[in-house]
């Protein structure tokens, strides 16, 4: 007779659909049921639980594919990877770098990247909340000392990069949209932040300048190597009303001196 430990890894396998046998070997049968039937029952039960976890993550992808194709997106995502949360929340991270690899969806070569914008739209939703930066304390920092400081991006927040218009596509795709709802997919790339402000999460165009400076911010480069980057990707740019408007706006919401003062 298998252990407990067996016996689990045995219904994790069968649920996903991989060796059934382990399991059904020991079903007992009855009730008109055979060993099969009864993993059938579990396992569809398993799948809809995961392509419901899914749809709920996804729905701009749901909208650009259909039913049916989501269907078989998710079952074979399901089986390629498996929950290893019990909080069904955390089920969906890995799904752009799937549609990347996954053959059916090569026609849609955007697909991996409006998936990637509608996850990290779901971790901002769920992430922890911050504290507003310290102006006083900030405007105490002696100028010389401001090049080496370390800002901390706000924790509901996410830079997601693409070389189509992925946020073009999310907004055409939202519920109640009206308008024109064309895409153009040579119109060029997006980098969109995603923060969370208070309740609602928003998503945000950044210039080419924007998105080095916010980048280089949360590599944890001191903030004269992220306006070095940020005046190379967009020279000209305006870094001190740019660094203003993202204290102001919440997606700064920390700094640090080298010492290793946070503030």
């Amino acid at each position: 007779m298998p252990s407990l430990p067996e016996l689990q890894a045995a219904f994790e396998r069968a649920m996903i659909g991989r060796d059934e046998r382990p399991l059904a070997d020991s079903i007992v049968s009855g009730r008109g049921l055979d060993a099969q039937a009864r993993i059938d029952v579990y396992r569809n039960n398993v799948l809809e639980n995961y392509r419901a976890a899914l749809r709920e993550v996804y729905p701009v992808v749901l909208a650009l594919v259909g039913e049916p194709f989501f269907q078989t997106a998710a079952a074979a995502y399901a089986e390629r990877y498996p929950s290893q949360s019990g909080d069904l929340n955390d089920f969906g991270a890995e799904f752009g770098d799937f549609l990347a690899r996954w053959p059916p969806a090569a026609q849609h070569a955007y697909l991996p990247d409006v998936a990637r914008l509608e996850w990290a739209t779901e971790r901002c939703f769920h992430a922890a909340d911050a504290a507003p930066l310290d102006l006083r304390a900030l405007a105490a920092v002696p100028q010389d000392v401001l090049p080496t400081l370390r800002f901390e991006l706000h924790p509901a927040s996410r830079i997601v990069c693409s070389p189509y218009p992925i946020l073009r596509i999310w907004e055409v795709n939202q519920p109640g949209f009206s308008g024109d709802q064309s895409v153009d997919l040579r119109a060029g790339g997006d980098a969109v932040l995603v923060i969370r402000r208070g309740e609602t999460v928003e998503l945000e165009r950044l210039s080419a300048g924007e998105r080095a400076l916010l980048q280089a911010i949360a590599a944890d480069r001191p903030l004269a190597q992220a306006y070095a980057q940020a005046e190379e990707a967009e020279p000209g740019l305006d870094l001190a009303a740019l660094l203003r408007r993202h204290v102001l706006g919440r997606t700064l919401v920390a700094f640090r001196h080298d010492k290793g003062a946070t503030t």
